[in-house]
């Protein structure tokens, strides 16, 4: 074997990040995605643009770590100073903020990393493209279906380029399977199954004093306001209705996008949910359904599930078969089903293999990125639905055109949230 030929192709897998799943991929798929796409390109020096780093917990410093081999990290924000200067020091930004308004006033940002907790999501952003800036945008992208129908707009009427970071899409495996599924290889599609991990049932959580370094009024922003407590606070923010919604939204914004992905249903929705949470939740603790069942009618017949009861990953089942995936895998009824290859003229998907080079090529080209606003917002969407059919207790019909319940008054309340003041839109204004 040509050494030349080992290096050029251990070198390609390393840099689109297709080594870990290479062994997982079927090798006509493989050597098509090696011969068809190149590695990210690296801006050069003179045309790096500037990055803004907002929310500087894990995942944002995650994001921003990947991002810096595009631009050059200017300037950090957080209200958090523990979170803060962990960033300044990681990314060795000159600039540094607490309020995020301020750092769009800086005309050496161009690009924003959006990393802050979930009900902070949507205001960063609409500033943000509102501005003149592009923003990676941590998933879920919304709090509530009200917020994403603001932001498409926002996003569109300023030409902006915003990637939602449902790195999944970028992921050869599940690009694989929704192309197969739209392509007929498991018959006609008849149910889905997004499996989704458990969240946790604990509390009571009494209050404490919040630790010095952290605005707790700026942190809770819209959200009603509550003692500090840190069950409250980073990483379990997701678990509690006031800042997110559980796993539904956490994890659902991965895999109902993925399902939607192979519905050919990504800029749509379904038109009737019901769910329930399995389980009660301890008073005075945590508020967001950990134990739940989901389920979710298509206009073309299809039924999903979305449920913590189903192994994590996506499953797609038709009339002649079915397949499965996710992080670690892609399983079939019948094995050929994934080794025979598409045929000439099948239908394919978007292609991205990095999902921030992917983000850093359409600043440049100033088309959609892979997971772009609508999308984003349509597949959270479906997981704001399943939460609230489970906080109202009852079946919900839904009109994806209008975005809006069918002859449902108390349900269309429930699409925006009031928010706090002064954290609402005029914050931003």
């Amino acid at each position: 074997m040509n050494t030349l030929n080992i290096v050029t192709r251990r070198g390609f897998l390393k840099s689109t990040g297709l080594g870990a799943l290479a062994a997982s991929l079927p090798a006509w798929y493989l050597e098509e995605t090696m011969s068809q796409a190149a590695a990210p390109k690296t801006l050069s020096a003179n045309d790096k643009p500037g990055i803004a780093l907002v929310g500087c917990g894990g995942q944002g410093r995650g994001d921003c770590n990947w991002a810096r081999n595009f631009g050059n990290v200017v300037a950090v924000c957080d209200v958090d100073e523990g979170h803060l200067e962990e960033a300044a020091k990681q990314f060795n930004a000159p600039h540094k903020f607490k309020d995020f308004r301020k750092v769009m006033d800086r005309e050496d940002v161009h690009v924003i990393i959006n990393g802050t907790p979930d009900h902070w999501h949507t205001l960063v952003n609409l500033l943000a493209v509102q501005s003149g800036r592009d923003v990676y945008a941590e998933k879920p992208l919304t709090l509530t279906i009200d917020e994403g129908k603001r932001l498409v707009r926002a996003v569109r009427r300023n030409k902006a380029i915003l990637q939602v970071g449902s790195q999944q899409r970028s992921d050869a495996r599940f690009r694989l399977a929704c192309e197969l599924v739209r392509n007929g290889r498991i018959g006609k599609l008849q149910y889905m199954v997004s499996g989704l991990p458990t969240g946790p049932r604990s509390g009571p959580f009494p209050g404490e004093k919040p630790p010095t370094g952290l605005d707790w009024d700026f942190y809770q922003g819209q959200a009603p306001k509550a003692d500090y407590t840190p069950r409250r606070c980073h990483w379990d923010f997701r678990w509690w209705y006031d800042y997110s919604g559980g796993q539904m939204t956490d994890w659902g914004a991965h895999h109902n996008d993925i399902a939607q992905w192979g519905n050919g249903t990504e800029r749509s929705g379904p038109i009737e949910v019901w769910g329930r949470s399995l389980k009660e939740m301890v008073p005075g603790g945590y508020t967001a359904a950990c134990d739940y069942l989901i389920h979710c009618r298509y206009a073309n017949g299809v039924q999903m599930v979305i449920t913590n009861q189903a192994p994590n990953g996506v499953r797609f089942e038709g009339t002649d078969g079915w397949i499965f995936v996710n992080r670690e895998t892609i399983k079939a009824s019948r094995p050929e089903m994934l080794e025979e290859p598409l045929p000439t003229g099948a239908t394919r998907l978007y292609k991205s293999d990095n999902h921030m080079g992917n983000f850093f090529e359409c600043i440049r080209s100033r088309k959609d990125p892979i997971c772009d606003v609508e999308i984003g917002h349509r597949s959270i969407s479906v997981a704001h639905l399943g939460v609230l059919s489970v906080r109202l207790n009852r079946p919900l019909k839904w009109d994806p055109e209008k975005e809006k319940f069918a002859d449902d008054y108390e349900a269309n309340t429930w699409l925006a949230r009031e928010m706090r003041q002064p954290y609402d839109y005029s914050f931003i204004a």
